[in-house]
C-alpha cells in the first residue's frame, strides 16, 4: 500500500474528501455568535482524534488545540473563526442550511474545516520542532464584542503563549488557489455608532406643533458625507456608512425619535480619532440646530490588522513554493473589510486573504 507524501501539502489530497464532508456538515448547521456549541464539539472531537491536547469553553465556545513536538520553546498560533450569520440561505445544494435565518454566509465553515485539515496534516507529518496552538474563535461577526476580544481577556496568550499568530479569510471574487498578502496595515479598524435623535412627535397635519426628528436625521446623514471628503487627508482613507435609519410607524404621524446606525472604518490611529470627534460634534450640532437632542453611543470595534514584515514575508515565500509566484499577490491593496484580529494583533501577526471564486 502506498502511503501519502506527508512531507508536503500533496499529502493532504487523500484526505480532501473527509475535509469536504466536514465542511458540508458545518455548513448545514450554522450557529450564531457565542452559540457555536455543536461546532465547538466537532472541532474538539477532531483535534482529540488527531492527538492534540484540547481546551474548550474559552469565551464560552472557543477551542484551542495544542501540539508539542521536539524540544524547542518556539510557538505559533493559527486562528480560524466558527460563527455563522443571521441570514436566510437561498442556495439549493444538498448541504444548505437546515436552520431558517442562519447561514455560513462568510465562509467560516470553510475556515474551520481548513484549519482542522491543517491540524490533521501537522499531526501526521510531525515536521516541526516547537509548539503549535490552533485557535478556533467564536463570534467573529460580533464586531465590538467579538469572541477574539473575550478570548484575550480570558487569558488566551497567558495560557497559550505565541511568538507569532497567523490568520486567513476567504476573498470572494478572487480566483480559487490564489493568495493575497500585505505587509503593514492590511485591514481596517471598524467602529459602530448608534445615534438617537430625540424630538417631539405629533400629527402630520399641524407639523409646527411637533419637532420632526426625521428632517433632522436626514440633514445629519447628508452632513456626515462631508467628513471623509473634507476632513480626511486625501492621501489617507476612511469609510463612513449610514447603514440603518429607523423611525416612525405611519405616514401621517411625526415620530418622537429616529435612530441611525453608522459603520466607520479607518487605517490610521489619528484618522480614527478624528473621525470619532467629527462625527460626534456634527451629529450633536446638527440636531441642536433643529432644536432636538442627539444621544450618541460610539463603540470602538476591531483594531487595525497590521501585519509584521518578517512573518508576512515567510508566509509569502511558503505560498509561492506551494502554488507558484503567479498565484501570489505580495502587496494587496488595503481592504475596508475588518477582521476580528485580537488573537492576531500584537503577536507578530500575519493575516492574509485567499481566493474562493
Amino acid at each position: 500500500m502506498l502511503l501519502p507524501d506527508l512531507s508536503s501539502v500533496s499529502g493532504l489530497q487523500p484526505f480532501s474528501g473527509d475535509m469536504r464532508k466536514l465542511r458540508y456538515t458545518l455548513h448545514c448547521c450554522p450557529e450564531l455568535a457565542f452559540e457555536e456549541v455543536r461546532t465547538a464539539e466537532i472541532v474538539a472531537s477532531c483535534l482529540k482524534e488527531y492527538g492534540y491536547s484540547v481546551e474548550t469553553g474559552i469565551a464560552g465556545t472557543g477551542v484551542v488545540g495544542t501540539l508539542r513536538l521536539g524540544t524547542s520553546e518556539r510557538s505559533i498560533g493559527i486562528r480560524a473563526d466558527m460563527d455563522g450569520l443571521p441570514i436566510s440561505e437561498l442556495n439549493e445544494f444538498n448541504h444548505k442550511s437546515l436552520h431558517p435565518g442562519r447561514m455560513h454566509a462568510c465562509g467560516h465553515d470553510g475556515h474551520t474545516a481548513m484549519l482542522l485539515g491543517a491540524a490533521r496534516h501537522l499531526a501526521r507529518c510531525q515536521r516541526f520542532d516547537g509548539t503549535v496552538h490552533l485557535i478556533f474563535q467564536p463570534a467573529e461577526g460580533r464586531g465590538y464584542d467579538s469572541g477574539a476580544k473575550r478570548m484575550v481577556e480570558q487569558g488566551l496568550f497567558t495560557r497559550f503563549p505565541c511568538d507569532a499568530v497567523f490568520a486567513m479569510h476567504n476573498h470572494p471574487g478572487a480566483p480559487a488557489g490564489t493568495f493575497m498578502f500585505r505587509k503593514g496595515n492590511f485591514m481596517a479598524a471598524g467602529d459602530r455608532v448608534l445615534v438617537r435623535i430625540v424630538g417631539k412627535g405629533g400629527h402630520a397635519a399641524p407639523p409646527h406643533l411637533a419637532n420632526d426628528p426625521i428632517v433632522a436625521a436626514s440633514s445629519i446623514v447628508m452632513g456626515l458625507q462631508t467628513i471623509v471628503s473634507r476632513s480626511v487627508d486625501p492621501t489617507r482613507s476612511a469609510v463612513l456608512t449610514v447603514g440603518r435609519i429607523s423611525g416612525g410607524t405611519a405616514p401621517n404621524v411625526i415620530p418622537g425619535e429616529v435612530e441611525l446606525s453608522i459603520s466607520v472604518r479607518s487605517f490610521d490611529t489619528e484618522v480614527r480619532r478624528m473621525m470619532k470627534e467629527r462625527i460626534i460634534r456634527l451629529v450633536r450640532a446638527q440636531a441642536e440646530s433643529y432644536g432636538l437632542t442627539a444621544v450618541v453611543d460610539y463603540v470602538a470595534g476591531y483594531p487595525m490588522v497590521t501585519n509584521a514584515d518578517a512573518e508576512t514575508e515567510l508566509a509569502i515565500q511558503v505560498a509561492k513554493e506551494r502554488v507558484g509566484e503567479d498565484r501570489v499577490t505580495e502587496q494587496m491593496g488595503q481592504t475596508g473589510g475588518t477582521l476580528s484580529a485580537n488573537p492576531v494583533s500584537g503577536r507578530k501577526p500575519c493575516a492574509w486573504r485567499y481566493g474562493n471564486r
